[in-house]
């Protein structure tokens, strides 16, 4: 719900909101504090989302003043937002004209919630010192942007020379998991000093000047800085030590790699964190940040200025390389993605009672990429099923395992011996078969030769019959006429 009020008053307001809030519905306050948001009207619209935003992890009542036209006579327009408009807040934006808009406390004044913690914020270009503005006088909190100033590293000296217990400043807020994954690094064996550290980042980046003086603080050693891109935010930072550096090298926006002596490279999701998520921080928390107080003090004081660039620090091996780091996080991910394929995800049971030594061996194996003895037993297991058959679980399994080993030697021996056997009569059938196709081509050889003689004999015996027969038939023919002549005689 929104509700536009044109030329009212503080009174009007109120009032309006009370009744705005009976209509909704909404009868019990579980605001827990009031942000007073300073800002153009030309980045209102942005600032009110972000506030929005950030209202959902902390309700609260947003009252945003922007500052119009100093010119003309005095008026006070106002809109209200409730319900799904305002999230889980409500919200009063305030547009102050002529001479009012100098005097933006009183307008916010009646407007405050009782009894609750005050945080102003400005989104742009803030005063040199937020703790005398009048309206950061009144706040227990105020947060700053200096990234969003021309020069962000000359107001962060301003914001150094100006401070107060309660300021803080959305740069810092970046840092928050640069500085946990650091420290996170540190509480990794071997535990040993640290000599130096190197900071690459941008020079319009306040950020990196904050991060070296917080290690230059934390750490008590020298910190180089070194010149990366405009708007490449944080690059890598590098912490010397005896056994080797630790790298926290974030090559992209998104995509880093952490590299340290005795532990496998990670590829880390850091990517740079929006304004919603920095300003939900410091909402969580109105005491002084006494971290940031230190870095801001003391640490920038301690900075050597920037005389190397990223890539003469990299050849020069003072600096990680960030196409290097870019390459790493690539190769991790493609094995990443690759394990993620091809393993079987198991959960075994979990031990009841476990000590505290097989804890930190289980997980020294586990870093160094080693399987536990559980992995090994499972994988020897898969395979003993594969070879035979499904493999029961559990506790059977187990005891299972040796007998299907032996049977899977015996059926084994059984398939050589049976092998061998075939083998041997395969050779004895092969050399029978050759001994019959000799025998029968000897037998055959023979045969041919006793009909060719047979045949032979057969011919000269018909030849000599047919010659008797000859002679026999001849000698009758001439016994005939010598016959009739003797009967002729006779007679």
């Amino acid at each position: 719900m929104i509700r536009d009020l044109t030329d009212t008053t503080t009174t009007s307001i109120s009032k309006t909101l009370v009744r705005l809030r009976n209509e909704v519905g909404a009868m019990a306050l579980g605001r827990v504090l009031t942000l007073v948001v300073v800002v153009e009207d030309t980045d209102a619209q942005t600032a009110i989302e972000v506030a929005n935003q950030a209202s959902r992890q902390h309700p609260c009542r947003i009252i945003v003043v922007i500052a119009g036209d100093r010119r003309g006579k005095n008026r006070l327009d106002a809109q209200i937002r409730l319900g799904g408009d305002a999230g889980a807040s409500e919200i009063v934006v305030l547009r102050l004209y002529g001479a009012l808009a100098n005097h933006g406390p009183s307008v916010v004044v009646p407007l405050l919630l009782p009894d609750s913690p005050i945080v102003a914020w400005w989104p742009g270009e803030a005063p040199a010192d937020v703790a005398k503005d009048p309206i950061g006088a009144m706040a227990q909190r105020r947060i700053t942007d200096v990234a969003e100033h021309k020069n962000p590293r000359l107001m962060l000296k301003k914001r150094a020379a100006n401070y107060a217990p309660g300021d803080t400043d959305l740069a810092w807020t970046r840092l928050t998991r640069w500085r946990g994954l650091l420290a996170a690094a540190l509480d990794q064996p071997p535990y040993e000093p640290i000599t130096a550290a190197v900071v690459s980042g941008a020079p319009d980046s306040p950020s990196s000047d904050l991060l070296a003086g917080w290690l230059s603080r934390r750490l008590r050693v020298p910190v180089h800085r070194v010149s990366t891109p405009r708007g490449s935010g944080i690059s890598s930072v590098r912490l010397e030590r005896k056994s080797g550096p630790i790298d926290l090298v974030r090559p992209g926006d998104v995509v880093a790699t952490l590299s340290q002596t005795g532990q496998p490279d990670r590829r880390i999701s850091l990517p740079r964190r929006e304004v919603p998520e920095c300003l939900a921080d410091e909402l969580r928390r109105l005491d002084p940040d006494d971290a940031y107080e230190d870095a801001l003090l003391h640490g920038l004081g301690a900075l050597q200025p920037v005389r190397l660039t990223a890539a003469a620090a990299a050849r020069s091996g003072k600096a990680p390389d960030p196409a290097e780091s870019r390459r790493l996080a690539a190769r991790l991910g493609r094995d990443e993605s690759a394990q993620e394929a091809s393993a079987m995800i198991t959960a075994p049971p979990a031990p009841e009672h476990a000590e505290t030594a097989d804890v930190h061996a289980a997980t020294a194996r586990k870093l160094a990429g080693k399987r536990t003895p559980r992995e090994k037993q499972a994988a020897k297991n898969r395979k003993e099923s594969a070879a035979t058959e499904p493999a029961p679980t559990g506790a059977a399994s187990t005891k299972q395992a040796p007998a299907r080993s032996a049977s899977t030697a015996e059926r084994a021996t059984k398939r050589a011996s049976t092998k061998r056997t075939s083998t041997r009569a395969a050779a004895t059938t092969t050399a029978r078969t050759t001994a019959q196709k000799a025998a029968a081509k000897a037998g055959g050889a023979a045969k041919s030769t006793t009909r060719k003689t047979a045949s032979r004999s057969t011919a000269g015996t018909r030849k000599a019959t047919a010659r008797k027969a000859v002679s026999k038939t001849t000698a009758k023919s001439a016994a005939k006429p010598a016959a009739k002549a003797a009967k002729a005689a006779s007679s």
